[in-house]
């Protein structure tokens, strides 16, 4: 780093996203995309803004910042009005901007210790202190652990990178001992066997719900996430997004997120798809003694008594196929694997064997 960085930014323990290695094709289960392409129209709408279908676009026009066509349909899928939803650059932007509203100056942030790396990162980018609350030995959060915090809790719902899920009577617990405090539940994963906490919107004014495009709909690359809400945090939300960029969300991405919903049966399908892969995933890596966590996700959490964890990763890199491996000493034996399609696992397992042989 140069000795220009401001020295406060200096020791921040940054995010490592999922490698992207180039140097030979991979079998890629180490980032949770989606093995199947975004629906129908998706790819049309967004050349239709571009240009690139021969109509000029509209690239020469900032996005609009109300981002209303897509609020609205997102509102409509959901059951909401436009005033309680939020869309940004990704659903990361949101969690920022989450911290950034709701904790900080005096008001601590609470979220589990093994649980999206982000979290830890934006509490520190944001100046705020934190407590990891530990997870139990068998990587269950017990809602119990969360009573009276009296400060910003942040909770993925399936949690990554377990995949194990809380249910909606979990998340009302939390929100009844934690009434003067703003509850955010991360539904990144949801889509894929969880139970949405959306409904509870419209009893608890202090719960923010955040999704996102990038895994059930196949729009990982399009970086589109929301929030929804009562009114009054909406608003919190837009008066950090107005104070630092109100063209957040570009023409091309609300463009494609408004054609996603016009055809979310295929969405719907295609979790349909993986939630069958996972199924079967997890019987074959049990067959091969593996210890696979319940998933509600689009990935399995996995160990084996027979390789460690970054062994087995390694050995898969050499061979062709990428997983995710962690070195935080609770889950350094175990790696995240996505589903991909029935091929991709199938190439998974054999060069699992292939290793175990070996």
């Amino acid at each position: 780093m140069s000795r220009y960085l401001n020295p406060r930014y200096a020791a921040f323990e940054v995010y490592t996203p999922g490698e992207q290695p180039r140097d030979m094709q991979y079998v890629k289960l180490n980032t949770n995309e989606s093995p199947y392409p975004a629906a129908p129209g998706v790819a049309e709408a967004v050349a239709r803004e571009a240009g690139g279908d021969g109509a000029g676009g509209r690239l020469q026009l900032y996005s609009d910042p109300e981002c209303a066509e897509l609020r609205d349909a997102l509102a409509a899928r959901y059951g909401v009005k436009r005033e309680n939803v939020y869309v940004s650059n990704g659903s990361d932007d949101i969690l920022n901007f989450a911290f950034m509203a709701f904790a900080g100056n005096g008001v601590r942030a609470f979220f589990p210790d093994i649980s999206y790396g982000f979290y830890k990162v934006f509490a520190e980018l944001n100046g705020v202190e934190y407590t990891q609350v530990p997870l139990k030995p068998d990587f269950r959060l017990d809602p119990a652990d969360y009573m009276g915090l009296n400060g910003f809790i942040a909770i993925a719902n399936p949690n990554a990178p377990t995949g194990l899920a809380i249910s909606r009577k979990d998340v009302e617990y939390i929100l009844k001992w934690n009434p003067d405090r703003v509850v955010l539940i991360d539904e990144a994963y949801v889509d894929f066997g969880a139970e949405s906490c959306l409904p509870l919107v419209r009893e608890y004014d202090n719960l923010l719900v955040v999704q996102t495009f990038s895994k059930s709909r196949s729009m990982a690359g399009a970086r589109l996430g929301f929030a929804i809400a009562q009114k009054t945090l909406i608003d919190d939300l837009n008066r950090i997004k107005y104070s630092t960029n109100p063209y957040n969300v570009n023409r091309m991405t609300l463009a494609a997120g408004v054609a996603a919903l016009q055809n979310d049966a295929w969405n719907t399908e295609n979790c349909r798809r993986i939630i069958e892969t996972r199924g079967r995933a997890k019987q074959a890596l049990e067959a091969l003694g593996f210890e696979v966590l319940p998933s509600s996700a689009n990935f399995l959490f996995a160990r084996s008594d027979r390789i460690g964890g970054g062994e087995l990763y390694r050995a898969l890199k050499q061979r062709g196929v990428l997983v995710r491996h962690f070195e935080a000493p609770r889950i350094a034996d175990y790696n995240r694997i996505t589903v991909g399609t029935p091929e991709q696992m199938d190439v998974l397992l054999a060069k699992i064997k292939e290793i175990l042989g070996a």
